[in-house]
Order: structure tokens, then sequence, then C-alpha cells
């Protein structure tokens, strides 16, 4: 099988698909070029995507209200000028929160940017401590 070596160790292929579909936040990432390279599947997804937006450009998957905003996003990016953005939104008694981070390798070059998106709603009803083995019912 396949190993992927990173600096701080590796992984198999499968080992890694299966590491970023467990991840609790639906991650995409879109290259240099702007086209949707890649997205992970987690559990419970919140946006739908089909395979077939891979290699599509990321400004025809935006509705015409936003492009202008996809567009200044990327463009700073690109640039240098920024490093991240985020954005939350309530859909009905849900919360999501999404950040756009540039990707960039270890001499600054734009690689491209990473979309997390998670629902907050219950993060956001956090409060004190939990310091001791709760098991979760799910």
């Amino acid at each position: 099988m396949r190993r992927l070596k990173f600096a701080t160790g590796s992984l198999t292929t499968r080992e890694c698909e299966a590491l970023m579909n467990a991840l609790p936040i639906e991650v995409t990432f879109v290259d240099r070029l702007d086209r949707i390279k890649y997205f992970n599947k987690p559990k419970d997804r919140i946006y739908a995507r089909d395979k077939k937006l891979i290699n599509s450009r990321i400004q025809k998957c935006h509705t015409k209200e936003s492009l202008d905003m996809v567009e200044e996003l990327m463009s700073k990016f690109k640039s240098g000028a920024k490093d991240m953005a985020e954005f939350w939104k309530k859909e009905g008694e849900r919360i999501r929160y999404s950040r756009y981070i540039a990707v960039r390798d270890e001499d600054g070059r734009y690689l491209g940017t990473l979309e997390a998106t998670q629902d907050i709603t219950e993060i956001k009803k956090i409060d004190g401590e939990r310091r001791t083995l709760v098991w979760n019912e799910s």
C-alpha cells in the first residue's frame, strides 16, 4: 500500500482518506488555478458535494450574488494580502461556520485555498468545563 510521507510522519493513502473523512468538519481544497481538487466525506455532511465538481473552477460553484466576494477572497489570498476569511450564517436553528484559509508552501508561495465548514450549533452551547470522560449518545 502506498504511503504518504510528511515532515511529521507518514500514513497510507487508506489511513489518510479515513482520517480526513473522520474529521467533524467538511474540507474542500481549491488549487492555485481555482480548481476544486479535493473534498472529504464526513458522516454528517452540511453541503452537498458531487465528484463531478473535481477539476471545476470554484467560481462555477457559487451564486452570482457571491461571485464578487469569491473573486476578492481568491485575489487577496493569491497576492498574499490576506490569509484567512471567516463567515457564519444561521440556517433554521443551525449555525454554519466556514473558514477559508490560504495554503502556502514553506517559501510562502500560494498553493491554494482550504475551505473548512462545520455546524457549530452545539459548540456555541458549551459553558464551563468538562474534564471527565462522558460518552455522547451518537
